[in-house]
């Protein structure tokens, strides 16, 4: 099939309510339909933070699933692993204070739980994507300011390499998409376990 020639069998639907994860898909030739789960993102920490991460975009796939069987469904979930425990998004503002404070100077590792579902033929597929983000060290007066812009509430760790907190992000090492909730590169695999081309989901292009 010809790249952006869309095959009507694959719908797509995100199960999330993130503004950079549909941005992202945009952006990358997708055009999916927003259906929120609207399930509770409890933190089973003992799990383990990356199997806890599938666990949760599991749960928000197979809730929308149900609402939209015959689309193909991808649930997303990211928590920040720092020194083995999971942090998810922050409950209030002094939380979110001491989440920045915590991975000042330090090294930490955002896992991304996905999980796919092909309604049409009830196949699924699920796995996890990580990545390294190392922190710079914001003052005091930077880290109240930040969480005043509301951002940090949003966010798994309270931080992303996008919008007011990029100044503070050193760098990072792995997949950039990652970082903002979604996985391009895994997400192309998962397709093609799926026996489905990536190139299928890709908006028509204009004649």
């Amino acid at each position: 099939m010809p790249a952006g020639d869309r095959s009507d069998r694959h719908h797509l639907v995100l199960a999330s309510a993130s503004p950079a994860r549909l941005r992202l898909l945009r952006d990358a030739g997708f055009d999916p339909e927003v259906v929120v789960s609207g399930v509770p993102e409890d933190i089973d920490d003992p799990a383990g933070t990356a199997a806890t991460a599938v666990a949760l975009a599991q749960r928000k796939a197979d809730a929308v699933a149900r609402l939209r069987p015959d689309a193909l469904v991808i649930g997303c979930d990211s928590l920040l692993d720092l020194d083995g425990v999971a942090l998810g998004k922050p409950q209030s503002e002094e939380e979110a204070a001491e989440f920045v404070r915590r991975q000042s100077g330090r090294t930490a590792t955002l896992h991304t739980g996905h999980c796919l579902i092909d309604g049409p033929s009830s196949r699924r597929v699920s796995d996890v994507a990580g990545t390294l983000i190392h922190f710079g060290r914001p003052t005091e007066r930077e880290i109240a300011d930040y969480v005043a812009t509301g951002e940090p509430l949003v966010l798994a760790g309270g931080c992303s390499i996008d919008g007011y907190g990029a100044p503070f992000i050193d760098g990072i090492d792995g997949d950039s998409s990652n970082v903002l909730g979604l996985s391009l590169p895994l997400f192309r695999r998962m397709l093609a376990r799926l026996d489905i081309v990536v190139s299928e989901l890709w908006r028509p292009r204009a004649r």
